[in-house]
């Protein structure tokens, strides 16, 4: 049983475009979790991914910041005690991540290598999560999931230490396939047009507390067009979650912590805008198979 007290708001997305040609997806959306003891310690991560689990995704997707940045009274975790929590969680599909801007600026390892590697890698390595850096993997079903590493690495969001890397990603997908793409910061969106069907983004926080986060800690060069939900631009579509932890001050107003839920289908593109509750199909499961 999932302790009331540690459920989070389901955040749910019906997603249709014609870039997507493979059955329907159930996709659940981990982002920024920032774990830390005092604030999101271990043991409500633990409830998380039994709440995740309860939802029956046929895939998991984890955009980055698993590592806590600035605080108040922070006690970060270890990327390896982090990933230990996240191989609990199942989905016939895999679970997949990219990394985000605090998982290489708050990482004790990367500052000591030059931000040569994080301490991430290794430990998704060692739980069975597919970490996508500059890297595709194709599904199952036929479709492609592609990772971006971090757009700001250890800078900042008009000083950034750029680490993503497009064409990389992007060199073994073939044309026309369905492509879902990690990115942990949502402005990729608009700075190139990529056929992706879906972009799932985090580093926002949704503001944190609204709108008026997003123009306090300027997270986006968009401002708050790019700040939270679903935004579309012809048959491509970008999801940005408000995420589960904390930035500067563990509090949020306006902008709870949340899972996304995305069911991800083919055909004419949706209308903005979450699904009421209980709306979404469940489309059939997949068996899982990845390789990147």
């Amino acid at each position: 049983m999932i302790a009331a007290r540690h459920s989070l708001h389901v955040a749910r997305y019906q997603v249709r475009s014609r870039l997507w040609s493979r059955p329907g997806l159930r996709i659940a959306i981990l982002s920024d979790l920032h774990v830390c003891g005092r604030w999101m310690p271990l043991n409500k991560l633990a409830h998380i991914v039994a709440q995740t689990n309860a939802l029956r995704p046929d895939m998991v997707a984890l955009p980055g910041d698993f590592l806590v940045g600035h605080l108040v009274g922070k006690k970060p975790v270890p990327a390896a005690d982090i990933a230990a929590v996240l191989a609990r969680l199942r989905a016939p599909l895999g679970v997949f991540a990219c990394l985000g801007n605090h998982d290489w600026a708050d990482c004790p390892e990367a500052r000591q290598n030059g931000f040569v590697s994080s301490s991430l890698e290794a430990a998704m390595a060692r739980a069975g999560i597919h970490l996508l850096i500059n890297k595709a993997a194709q599904l199952a079903n036929g479709a492609y999931v592609v990772g971006l590493d971090s757009a700001i690495g250890h800078g900042t969001t008009f000083r950034p230490k750029p680490r993503h890397d497009p064409a990389r990603a992007f060199d073994n997908v073939p044309d026309g396939a369905s492509v879902i793409l990690l990115a942990h910061e949502p402005d990729f969106f608009l700075d190139q047009e990529q056929p992706v069907a879906l972009q799932i983004s985090g580093h926002t926080h949704g503001g944190q507390i609204g709108d008026l986060g997003i123009w306090a800690t300027q997270p986006s060069r968009y401002g708050a067009k790019l700040g939270y939900g679903l935004k579309q631009s012809e048959e491509r579509n970008l999801i940005v979650s408000a995420g589960i932890g904390y930035g500067g001050l563990p509090i949020r107003a306006g902008r709870s912590s949340e899972i996304a839920l995305v069911e991800m289908m083919p055909g004419l593109a949706s209308q903005a805008g979450p699904a009421a509750a209980g709306t979404a199909p469940a489309p059939a499961p997949a068996q899982a198979r990845a390789r990147s």
